[in-house]
């Protein structure tokens, strides 16, 4: 069977269209994948900006936790947690808490969808 010289190249397109398309695929579901790692790593980090060598005072900060060392003791007190907004002393670090927490777990649901398309073909659902 001999194909017209339209629908050979309609065959070729559709196969390139396809091979490039998963390969998109792919590479989307990388950077989606890196892009959970580096929002969990912000979100669970505790500190996020801290104490060096050239600091007067030992102590942290991150998005949720916060301490504060005293010189004397080297001692921290740490205050602050995921589950207590009230503890969060700025109302800044509260709602970036928030907007970071909603992204972690609308990134970790589309994940869970990525993989879907890889346990669930259609020729297993009959």
């Amino acid at each position: 069977m001999d194909l017209l010289p339209a629908q050979e190249a309609a065959k070729i397109y559709h196969t390139n269209y396809v091979r490039n398309s998963r390969a998109i695929g792919v590479m989307w579901a990388v950077f989606t994948i890196c892009f959970v790692i580096i929002t969990m790593v912000v979100f669970i980090q505790p500190y996020w900006i801290g104490d060096s060598v050239n600091t007067p005072q030992a102590g942290y900060f991150g998005l949720f936790n916060y301490c504060i060392g005293n010189a004397l003791t080297s001692e921290l007190i740490c205050k602050g947690s995921v589950f207590d907004f009230s503890s969060i002393p700025s109302p800044a670090f509260r709602t970036a808490m928030f907007f970071v927490g909603t992204s972690m777990l609308l990134i970790v649901g589309t994940m869970v969808c990525f993989s879907l398309f890889f346990f669930c073909n259609a020729g297993n659902l009959r």
